[in-house]
């Protein structure tokens, strides 16, 4: 069993707010999704939910520049208390050297880098996947956030000497010029934003030293307590979807593979506010929601798969997941389905 990456519920939110502003409804992308809503309660997301997230955004919406609008349209929100510890930091430069520290709260699904040269220095995203492969949105979005968020902590109408993506071309040139307002490549080597030493070396306006202790000391809180806390909750619920196609997993088995004792593991769940069987009723709900949505399987065939004795039982299950009988609400889906001319994933169960 390895550690899950996540992503803050933040960003989550920043890319919902961008389909919604596309007249896309939260509900509306959430179902295309395959994810349930209740998932907007939790302070993290798995990052294959994220992808999922993207991947139906960029069906829904129909926009080959959607991620470049999140990217663009990113405010202090979208990165927790990361924004206001970058705002008070001396220099770009050292803001830049914090977001290599502090990224975990924001996402694990990439790192940055600087390259830097003799009069300037190249901010190199290096984007790290779940199972599911990004979709180039995400890039796009990284690279956009990077230059409109250097714009506001340096107060000034920023233009990079280059933005280039190793990623193809998805929209139109004038998209890309209207955010970045310089020259954009494309399948290069990498993807990043080539700025001048000069302006990384440039004092903040907002720099204020005793704020950034302040902020620098909760961040490195908020990132022990993170490590702490994300070592088992999403390792297990990726765990526990991977057996679901084979056996209904259990907790004894769980604690064996990660070589713990039953009571040891229901003893670290609790401490984080979890437990197994919940854990156990989130990735069959995932599952069943997606197998409901995007397959033809029948009801009968998706409960069995998922470990349910009688079609009772699956029924009653899904009516407490979301109010309705499986069928009214594969039906409702296909109905959005329809709504936003989005065409049917034909799959089998998936229970990833």
């Amino acid at each position: 069993m390895t550690l899950q990456a996540t992503v803050s519920i933040s960003w989550v939110n920043t890319v919902l707010a961008a389909a919604e502003q596309q007249g896309v409804a939260r509900e509306v992308l959430l179902a295309q999704a395959g994810i349930a809503a209740q998932e907007l309660d939790a302070e993290r997301w798995p990052i294959d939910h994220i992808t999922r997230l993207w991947c139906a955004a960029a069906r829904c919406t129909k926009d080959a520049g959607f991620g470049l609008k999140v990217g663009a349209g990113v405010g202090p929100a979208s990165f927790n208390v990361v924004s206001f510890l970058l705002q008070s930091a001396p220099t770009l430069r050292e803001a830049f050297a914090l977001v290599q520290q502090c990224q975990s709260l924001i996402s694990d699904g990439g790192r940055f880098q600087t390259i830097a040269g003799a009069d300037s220095c190249w901010v190199v995203y290096h984007p790290s996947q779940g199972e599911l492969a990004f979709s180039p949105h995400q890039i796009e979005a990284v690279l956009a956030a990077v230059v409109v968020f250097t714009r506001w902590v340096t107060g000034t109408s920023l233009r990079p000497l280059a933005v280039q993506f190793s990623q193809a071309r998805l929209g139109p040139l004038t998209g890309y010029r209207e955010v970045f307002r310089c020259p954009v490549t494309f399948e290069q080597a990498f993807s990043g934003v080539l700025v001048t030493n000069a302006l990384l070396d440039t004092p903040l306006p907002q720099a204020d030293a005793q704020l950034a202790q302040v902020l620098h000391e909760h961040a490195r809180e908020r990132l022990a307590a993170l490590a702490t806390r994300t070592e088992l909750g999403p390792a297990l619920r990726a765990w526990i979807a991977g057996q679901l196609h084979a056996h209904l997993p259990t907790r004894a088995q769980a604690a064996r593979v990660l070589g713990l004792t039953e009571r040891t593991l229901a003893r670290r769940l609790q401490a984080q506010g979890l437990s197994f069987s919940g854990l156990l009723d989130e990735a069959r709900r995932e599952a069943a929601l997606q197998a409901l949505a995007h397959s033809q399987r029948s009801l009968a065939e998706i409960g069995q798969a998922l470990g349910y004795a009688e079609p009772s039982v699956f029924n009653r299950a899904v009516r407490r997941w979301t109010g309705s009988t499986p069928r009214a609400w594969r039906l409702a889906q296909q109905m959005t389905n329809d709504e936003v001319d989005s065409p049917a994933v034909q799959s089998g169960l998936s229970v990833r």
